[in-house]
């Protein structure tokens, strides 16, 4: 089912919801992977720098960056299409171009673009699967690198035939990787999505998991209290 459906099935029947909430397994569907490390990073820089990464469902891959150490901000939005239909009505028919994706704003003295990677092929989500992501399926729930530099489009394509040499997944990456032309934020109603809504099944089943897995596999990586986006607005 996809998510689109799934939330208006929630919010059409909340009983039901809860009812699911206490049938569904503890884990999540897809479980997080142990990859090496990237043998390729970026070189050491100053100043905040942005990555821009799809990985299915946008809720539960901010979720994970914002308990990760080093990210100033993480915002849940649209990449690889036109401002015209960056929203999520439109971005659901899989018409669009857009992937769902969050733009990650970081700190390189406290964490690298190789381990946001890492983070991403291993916790955020599964880079074997084609156009889908869990139970969405769509081209807007595909698994997609936006680079911002040449630098970054050589460590993202030096660690994906890395992790392919080395088989970690069994099943080859499906990740593309292409140069971010613009992203654009999705509605206010998206952003902290996973924070605010902890007890809603599809977070509860698919994305609380990975935070988990960000927690135990990539303890040095982890903070315990989110860097939401609302707190970040409330300061500026």
């Amino acid at each position: 089912m996809r998510r689109p459906a799934l939330l208006s099935l929630l919010a059409a029947a909340a009983t039901t919801a809860l009812a699911l909430a206490y049938t569904m397994p503890s884990r999540a569907a897809e479980d997080a992977v142990v990859i090496p490390a990237p043998a390729v990073d970026s070189a050491p820089a100053t100043g905040i720098q942005t990555a821009v990464i799809a990985g299915g469902c946008f809720w539960g891959v901010q979720g994970v960056f914002q308990h990760a150490a080093g990210v100033v901000n993480a915002v849940s939005g649209y990449a690889g299409g036109t401002k015209a239909t960056a929203d999520y009505q439109t971005v659901s028919s899989g018409r669009t171009g857009h992937a769902e994706s969050v733009e990650i704003k970081y700190d390189p003295k406290k964490i690298s673009y190789g381990k946001i990677l890492q983070i991403y092929f291993s916790v955020a989500h599964d880079p074997t699967q084609l156009n889908r992501q869990g139970p969405d399926s769509g081209t807007q729930y595909r698994s997609a690198i936006f680079t911002t530099s040449d630098e970054q489009k050589k460590v993202a394509e030096a660690y994906i035939a890395q992790l392919n040499g080395a088989k970690v997944f069994g099943k080859p990456i499906v990740t593309k990787v292409g140069a971010l032309e613009a992203f654009y934020p999705a509605e206010a109603y998206h952003q902290d999505y996973l924070t605010l809504h902890p007890n809603q099944p599809y977070i509860a089943y698919n994305d609380l998991p990975k935070v988990e897995n960000l927690k135990k596999l990539f303890a040095d990586n982890y903070i315990e209290k989110p860097t939401l986006v609302s707190a970040s607005k409330a300061t500026n």
